[in-house]
């Protein structure tokens, strides 16, 4: 499928909910449905429940498009007394001729009810995409129980299309990609436990080479770190620049940004480190490898495992907001930057948490089997790697069939959608 194809979809449906397992190409359609968008001046809100997921995508969070506060329901919405809409924001959604909710699979059914109660009130007549798999990472919730944005009352209202894609382009591994898939439905058996029982092998004693992923933050600061300092090299630090296009910004809104964005506000490095892209750019990729080989003032240049060697330079990731702007006496709605965070698009290679591995292709690739503790995650995790031949697990703490699970009713409602394609 084509990105003009999923265009004319969208204008005949009106509602799409874009779907497949992990490497299928979803982000890279999405990105090219919003080149053609905004090439013809369409108004595109690009949306996510999570600040990274929002800022791979180039936009905003949910709760901050839909001025939500920090309510997880209808009702709370009314206490907060956000309940009613201001002129400003009934037109900011008015205006929009396409919505996309990135990463729907972390999005609950109580936001999803606010989001259709937010376009009501504006009267909004454009399309939703809502792009992402339920059977990845589930949305979080304090205390309850988790309900998934398929079983609220508005999912049905919206009236969803599926398109599901289901072409692996991260890996050609054929044999890989059925294990995939049968991790990816908790579908566990004696071949996949064998296929899965040979990946487990005892670690590299020179672990400069892998990248590991864990489950939680501090486990993958600690590996960074330690692993740094057995490199016999001066250490440079790079410092990311602020460039504040409004100086009202809070500084807790930048530091939260940096996070999302996965800039490093100071990136420590040497020769010799391995790092990994955290973009995507005509001569690296979202996730690929390559180590440092020497260090500039303002720019680092490094060799790709092809041997190819890549000048690194800062780029921008900008942090933008819809406002009303006045142009030649008028008053019309744009997307105007709030900052800027000015960083090389790198960071050290040693380790990543498997929720900032999103989207990532990797290869020579570690994974950490007892800091799994999430639905969904060790999927997430081994679909990560580009290839079987260079991915090592470390011994499960529990059976495949117990790490491999996922929510049965994402699980029942994905076997359902499957069916009924």
């Amino acid at each position: 499928m084509h990105s003009s194809d999923l265009l004319t979809l969208l204008e005949h449906k009106r509602a799409l909910f874009l779907t497949g397992g992990a490497g299928v190409g979803k982000t890279t359609l999405t990105r090219g449905l919003i080149a053609l968008l905004e090439r013809d001046a369409k108004k595109v809100a690009r949306l996510a429940s999570t600040g990274m997921a929002a800022t791979l995508l180039g936009g905003q969070t949910l709760h901050s498009f839909f001025d939500l506060g920090i309510c997880d329901n209808l009702e709370a919405l009314e206490r907060q007394g956000k309940l009613p809409l201001s002129k400003k924001l009934h037109k900011l959604i008015a205006s929009m001729e396409c919505i996309i909710i990135d990463e729907i699979s972390m999005v609950s059914a109580e936001v999803l009810e606010m989001i259709r109660f937010r376009l009501l009130q504006a009267g909004f007549s454009g399309t939703v995409l809502a792009v992402g798999d339920f059977l990845q990472l589930p949305p979080v919730v304090r205390g309850g129980s988790v309900r998934f944005a398929f079983e609220s009352e508005s999912w049905a209202r919206f009236g969803f299309e599926t398109v599901t894609l289901r072409t692996v382009y991260r890996t050609s591994d054929e044999a890989f990609v059925q294990l995939l898939d049968a991790v990816r439905f908790c579908r566990i058996e004696a071949e996949e436990a064998a296929f899965l029982d040979r990946l487990v092998a005892p670690l590299p004693q020179d672990l400069r080479s892998y990248t590991l992923l864990f489950g939680r933050n501090d486990s993958a600061r600690a590996h960074n770190e330690a692993q740094l300092e057995l490199i016999d090299a001066n250490e440079l630090r790079y410092e990311a620049q602020v460039i504040r296009h409004e100086l009202t910004c809070k500084e807790a809104e930048i530091e939260r940004f940096f996070d999302d964005a996965r800039v490093e506000r100071v990136l420590r490095l040497k020769v010799g480190a391995p790092v990994l892209f955290t973009r995507n750019a005509w001569n690296y990729y979202n996730g690929e490898r390559a180590v440092v080989v020497k260090c500039e003032l303002n720019a680092v240049h490094v060799r790709k495992e092809n041997g190819t060697i890549v000048k690194v330079e800062a780029v921008e990731t900008l942090k933008s907001v819809w406002r009303e702007v006045s142009e030649g006496g008028k008053q019309e709605l744009r997307e105007v930057p709030l900052f800027a965070l000015s960083q090389l698009p790198l960071q050290l290679a040693f380790a990543i948490t498997i929720h900032k591995s999103q989207g990532m292709s990797l290869l020579d690739l570690i994974v950490d089997t007892s800091e799994i503790f999430a639905p969904s995650q060790f999927y997430v995790a081994l679909s990560r790697a580009i290839t079987p031949t260079r991915l090592i697990l470390t011994p499960p703490p529990r059976a495949w069939s117990r790490l491999a699970f996922v929510h049965p009713k994402a699980l029942e409602f994905v076997r359902l959608t499957y069916t009924s394609l």
